[in-house]
């Protein structure tokens, strides 16, 4: 699919993975528009690229509906969908006190990572399901989820953001074969340990021991590198249904 002119959508694009994203696509010609709760960043963004900002709860419903009815107004129906919005706090199943972690933590993580981003592709989806293909194969449109590692070997404190992360890793072959139909084809990218704003808050000393960790190569993932492979999946019909670990073939550890 061809980035230029084409009408997309980035949750989380206000920064990290989601930021980089945005470039990449704003920098293909694409007309983007990011959903994010950070106002202040997310508008900062869309000015940067000269695309828009709406900002939305991914777990809404209806806001999720009026946003990208929004975005339909402005660039016209969107074929390229990345879902980068997540949350990671970490959580012990049992704290050290042995207190039970509450369930309505559990949940919380949960919905944003994985009910949102379902929340999000399947609006996006309905969309284009009967608009015309933009190519001879008959494409309509591209879905790119984002998971983890942690949905393979998830440490000690991640039960939640590991499920999380399990439950799109495990929803992408399916959601792919039904989509195929029409045209819509459905990736994951699963990063590794990346740079993020939440990283980039730990001492320089903490970011280098954690990119220590890589094979190869041995530093933090920096989100370009994420944008890259969105960029290849979007271009490359083949690459459906499919989760791409991007890790520097790291495995992660207990804890």
């Amino acid at each position: 699919m061809e980035l230029s002119g084409t009408a997309a959508i980035v949750t989380g694009g206000a920064s990290g993975l989601g930021g980089a994203t945005a470039d990449m696509l704003a920098k293909g010609g694409a007309r983007v528009t990011i959903f994010d709760l950070n106002a202040d960043l997310g508008i900062e963004k869309a000015k940067a690229i000269g695309g828009h900002f709406v900002k939305v709860d991914v777990t809404d419903e209806p806001a999720v509906q009026a946003a990208i009815a929004e975005a339909e107004g402005l660039h016209g129906k969107a074929r390229i969908c990345v879902n980068c919005a997540g949350i990671g706090p970490p959580a012990k199943v049992v704290d050290r006190n042995g207190n039970p972690l509450p369930l309505a933590d559990f949940a919380k993580i949960i919905s944003i990572n994985l009910l949102g981003t379902f929340n999000v592709l399947s609006k996006f989806a309905a969309r284009i399901v009967n608009e015309a293909p933009l190519t001879p194969d008959g494409e309509r449109g591209v879905i790119i989820n984002t998971a983890s590692v942690a949905a393979y070997d998830g440490q000690v404190g991640q039960p939640a953001y590991a499920a999380s992360k399990g439950g799109i890793v495990a929803m992408t072959l399916p959601i792919a074969r039904e989509l195929a139909r029409s045209g819509i084809r459905v990736m994951t990218i699963a990063p590794g340990i990346f740079w993020t704003p939440l990283l980039a808050s730990l001492p320089q000393e903490a970011q280098d021991s954690l990119g220590q960790q890589v094979p190869f190569p041995s530093r933090l993932g920096q989100p370009e590198e994420y944008a890259m492979l969105a960029q290849s999946i979007i271009a490359n019909p083949m690459l459906n249904g499919e989760t791409i670990r991007l890790d520097g073939s790291i495995r992660m550890a207990a804890k």
